[in-house]
């Protein structure tokens, strides 16, 4: 069965409802999310997102900010892009610094960033593209601590993707962020699961 890659306002459910299954669902992403995640050089931790991973992030916004049915179309339209459509992978990238001063010091050298990500395995390298919604570096090259990053793969590069134990490396190429980071076999089988 191939993965979900768009939730609609049927797929929400009400929020009392929600608010009952909360917790138990909570938990669930929380495993799920352990086995999409990979960290890249002190502060970059990449989460690759999925229908489900979206699915809650649309609730809990729901339920924390109790917009009712006019807020479930602007979550609607936020978050399915970022819901992996058959042939990419997607992640949201943050930049985990607590100290707010060295969090501005890093930011401010990492400007262009988000357009230095890869995934590299055997012969294929793939560019990650960012999400179009904002401007992620600013005009002083201050650079997002959150960045939407979509992987765009060939037929081939699934199919090599796929295969048990293909060595994954995730990173930068920017100047002041040249980090990588092999991706545990247990996301790459989990990502794996992303495509059609």
């Amino acid at each position: 069965m191939s993965a979900r890659h768009e939730i609609t306002a049927a797929d929400i459910m009400p929020m009392e409802e929600y608010a009952h299954a909360r917790k138990p669902h909570r938990d669930t992403i929380v495993a799920l999310k352990r086995r999409r995640r990979v960290e890249v050089g002190p502060y970059a931790v990449f989460y690759f997102e999925c229908y489900e991973t979206m699915w809650h992030q649309i609730h809990e916004m729901l339920f924390i900010e109790k917009g009712g049915a006019a807020q479930v179309a602007d979550e609607l339209n936020a978050f399915n892009p970022l819901i992996p459509k058959g042939s990419e992978l997607v992640a949201t990238v943050m930049f985990e610094i607590d100290d707010p001063v060295r969090r501005r010091s890093v930011l401010a050298r990492l400007g262009g960033v988000e357009e230095t990500a890869f995934i590299a395995f055997g012969l294929h390298r793939i560019a990650g593209v960012a999400e179009e919604d904002v401007e992620r570096t600013n005009e002083a090259g201050k650079a997002s601590s959150v960045q939407f990053l979509h992987f765009p793969f060939t037929a081939a590069q699934v199919e090599a993707f796929r295969a048990s134990a293909t060595e994954v490396t995730l990173g930068f190429d920017h100047k002041e962020y040249g980090h990588m980071a092999v991706m545990p076999e247990e996301v790459r089988a989990t990502l794996a699961g992303d495509f059609d």
